[in-house]
């Protein structure tokens, strides 16, 4: 496997142990702790630390919150190296966060349990106070961070409001099958008729999101909710890497009006533009051996406007759900 036994570092292909009969099926992740007031995690300022990679979507979805609920300044950030290694994900910091030339993402882990065994992801969300991954579960972390910190800043925004709550859930659980993941289902088969299901899947979805998103502003109405993040972050790196990299080449975003346009203004919201970097998405994901054995980057297609007008003020929207109180 790529990752650890027993706390040592094992170097295989970059997800060769996750393809199961052509299929690409994606590990559970392990840490799955919770920040609260009367918990083992406590909100501080400055305690915890996201360990994050600007081309990994599930990575950036964190980095999304992290602005959006103005927590720059009660979490600091680690970002990754470009390209990943024979030993994954590298840092210029290492777990106690002393500057060095070049840190793997494994001693994090190794750190946290010394005879860690499974997969070395980002994002994580690392408590400096004691050495411990709180949690490496992004769907967990937007969670957290969208409230567990509120007391804290004073930022009321509510991606996940209890009266969209189904809604949203609707549309996170069509959307990361067939979208979030469909893409890497696409990239990384190994067989016809597993490209075929993924890749027909994904642009079914797509075309379906389409016309839902013609006439509303956000995936679940008016308001801006997590799915809208969790839909993003994907959208965002679509053009630039899967389309090429991952075969998902029978449309690009661009050639979907509402789509686009929706990406666009999502890219406009205040510290999202920081979030994304097009040019690392493009090299990193080009960079992966089993998608690209040459490392050859491509010159086309065109790298998406995301800095463009949009037209998404033609239809009626609230930005944000305010939490009561």
């Amino acid at each position: 496997m790529a990752g650890m036994v027993n706390g040592k570092w094992v170097d295989t292909m970059p997800a060769a142990e996750e393809v199961k009969h052509g299929r690409f099926v994606r590990k559970d992740s392990r840490f799955r702790g919770q920040i609260a007031p009367d918990g083992e995690f406590p909100p501080e300022p400055g305690r915890y630390r996201l360990w994050v990679s600007l081309s990994c979507p599930w990575a950036s979805r964190t980095l999304a919150f992290r602005a959006l609920k103005g927590l720059d300044e009660i979490i600091p950030v680690s970002v990754a190296l470009p390209g990943m290694s024979a030993a994954g994900w590298r840092f210029a910091e290492g777990p106690d966060g002393a500057a060095v030339e070049e840190s793997p993402l494994h001693r994090v882990y190794s750190a946290a349990v010394a005879d860690y065994t499974g997969k070395v992801t980002v994002p994580v969300l690392w408590d400096t106070k004691t050495g411990n991954i709180v949690n490496n579960e992004s769907a967990d972390i937007v969670r957290i961070l969208n409230s567990a910190f509120d007391g804290l800043t004073g930022n009321r925004f509510d991606f996940y409001p209890d009266a969209l709550r189904d809604e949203i859930d609707h549309w996170n659980s069509l959307i990361y099958p067939a979208v979030n993941n469909g893409v890497y289902q696409a990239g990384f088969a190994t067989t016809q008729d597993a490209y075929d299901e993924a890749v027909y899947g994904l642009f079914a979805t797509l075309d379906q999101l389409e016309n839902h998103l013609a006439t509303s502003r956000y995936l679940a109405g008016e308001y801006c909710t997590e799915a809208d993040w969790r839909l993003f972050v994907t959208l965002a790196r679509f053009d630039v890497a899967y389309y090429g990299a991952f075969k998902c080449n029978l449309r690009r975003i661009a050639d979907y009006p509402a789509l686009s346009n929706y990406l666009r203004e999502l890219y406009q919201w205040p510290g999202i533009a920081a979030t994304v970097d097009l040019a690392r998405i493009k090299g990193d994901y080009y960079a992966i051996p089993t998608i690209n054995p040459s490392g050859v980057v491509p010159a086309g297609p065109p790298a998406p406007k995301l800095d463009a007008p949009h037209d998404r003020d033609r239809l009626t929207g609230k930005d944000v759900w305010l939490r009561a109180g």
